[in-house]
């Protein structure tokens, strides 16, 4: 079972949770990314993601009002580094999400996307496959 520790991107946005719904669309655009983590006093409160972010445009909320605290999911999954890709898609599958914050404890070690996933997965596929052609060459 491959676990997804090499995908983990450490590197996470944080927006505090008083910032505007603006304000982290404008980190995400920035930095190529379709979410960010929302914190309070450097604890974890939620995320939000480009979802959310088209649910206040949706309901013609103005987004340099609206509050991240007022529209992040809170009730997110969450799981550990040595998870396997597919409890992963699992917990995505069920939770209806593309992004699971990593934890180890009670620490943020940083987030996976579905496609991490999925290039871990193809990875795997084209070692598994590199393997198999040097065995029936070699």
């Amino acid at each position: 079972m491959l676990d997804i520790s090499p995908k983990i991107e450490r590197m996470v946005a944080i927006v505090d949770e008083n910032k505007t719904v603006l304000d982290a669309a404008a980190v995400m655009v920035g930095k190529y990314i379709g979410s960010v983590v929302v914190t309070a006093s450097s604890a974890v409160k939620g995320i939000f993601t480009e979802r959310d972010l088209m649910r206040v445009v949706a309901q013609q909320q103005n987004p340099a009002e609206v509050k991240l605290k007022d529209v992040m999911r809170t009730d997110f999954p969450r799981v550990s580094p040595n998870e396997s890709v597919e409890q992963c898609l699992d917990l995505m599958r069920t939770n209806r999400c593309r992004h699971l914050l990593v934890f180890e404890g009670e620490k943020l070690v940083g987030i996976v996307s579905l496609r991490d996933l999925v290039n871990l997965m193809l990875e795997e596929k084209e070692a598994l496959i590199g393997q198999l052609t040097q065995y029936i060459t070699g």
